[in-house]
């Protein structure tokens, strides 16, 4: 019987097996954005992060609708929005971070949901309907839900790595030299530079960022490497000892591997929400209309976090699941753990001073 999470894809990287795996259902785009809905072909382009879909959440879409699925990844936020920023390529449905989701309405880059196309709302815990990044839903539909720290091998450390210290101090790092991974995300990484140093992870102020950007060149010299979104594959490689990963990743690698943990630096960290929204020029727009409310069927959506062991903002899928989930503290992070967390927030114009630190950081 299959463990229960998803199974870790031995000697080849999910990322690999993932572009495999879509291949097989995956199309070329086709024009058409002025297309009527009502003509609509039977095809949809999703653009998504790496490892964050069920196992079989696309082949069963399509054979419920008839739709086609051509799935791209994309490993940060900064990356889809470049990919995007000078005209949508041909996307249907993309899956952007609270801030990334502001950005983009402020942009004119999402375009607004149909409500009445999606019913299945109806399952979202109310407490996610709301958001600040985008009041009552208009843009976006919450996905997933969770924080960003430390995934770390227990046999490879003295102590617990509890302290963004661990990696950024370099008196501390090289103890671990060679073996860290940060994650290849700037806000992510400069604000968790900000935030140990006692600064809001969203600082505005030049000089709090150039300190923060300071850090992390210092650093640099024991970082590994900057991973775009496959720590938790370097881990379990044995390519790194401590990663810096978003919590669903490490929870998984801990229900399918013995000897790996999950922590949140105690200075505190990122909560972070992603949502499923349409971009403007998307050429398929009911049919994303139709994925997005698949995606929150009770039992579709049991599998894709049955899969992927991010946390979920759908309640009666939620209600569904065993203990092992609904009870991980990497899963849902406890209260006092949360209160010491920051969500990352548009800072507007200010994008360009983590544009340039980062820029420095990955120049040094």
């Amino acid at each position: 019987m299959r463990k229960f999470g998803r199974s870790l894809i031995s000697q080849v990287s999910r990322r690999a097996f993932m572009q495999g795996s879509v291949a097989s259902v995956g199309i070329t785009f086709v024009g058409g954005a002025n297309r009527a809905w009502s003509a609509e072909e039977k095809q949809l382009n999703v653009y998504n992060w790496d490892t964050y879909i069920g196992e079989t959440t696309l082949d069963t879409f399509t054979k419920s609708t008839g739709i086609a699925v051509q799935y791209d990844l994309y490993g940060d936020n900064e990356e889809m929005f470049a990919k995007l920023k000078e005209g949508n390529p041909g996307y249907d449905i993309i899956v952007p971070t609270d801030y990334m989701v502001e950005d983009m309405i402020s942009l004119g880059m999402v375009v607004p949901l149909d409500h009445s196309k999606i019913p299945n709302m109806k399952h979202l815990d109310p407490a996610f309907t709301n958001p600040a990044f985008d009041p009552g839903m208009k843009h976006s539909i919450p996905y997933m839900w969770g924080t960003m720290g430390f995934g770390y091998k227990e046999s490879a450390v003295d102590s617990v790595p509890d302290s963004w210290a661990d990696v950024l101090e370099p008196e501390r790092a090289k103890k671990y030299s060679g073996r860290i991974a940060l994650l290849s995300d700037s806000r992510a990484v400069i604000g968790a530079a900000l935030k140990y140093m006692g600064y809001p992870m969203n600082s505005i102020d030049a000089k709090e960022i150039a300190k923060a950007r300071d850090l992390l060149i210092a650093v640099k010299p024991h970082i590994k490497t900057f991973a775009a979104d496959n720590g938790q594959d370097l881990l379990v490689a044995g390519e790194v000892d401590i990663t810096m990963e978003w919590s669903g990743d490490i929870a998984a690698v801990m229900q399918e591997e013995e000897g790996y943990n999950y922590v949140v630096p105690k200075e505190g960290s990122n909560v972070w929400s992603d949502s499923l929204c349409i971009p403007k020029g998307a050429p398929h727009p009911d049919n994303a209309h139709k994925f997005i409310n698949y995606v929150h069927d009770v039992d579709v959506h049991v599998e894709i976090a049955n899969t992927i062991y991010f946390a979920t903002p759908n309640k009666d899928a939620k209600a569904r699941m065993p203990k092992e989930y609904t009870e991980n503290p990497a899963v849902f992070a406890p209260d006092d753990v949360l209160s010491r967390c920051e969500s990352i927030l548009s800072v507007g114009e200010h994008t360009r001073l983590y544009d340039e630190a980062w820029t420095a950081i990955q120049a040094s």
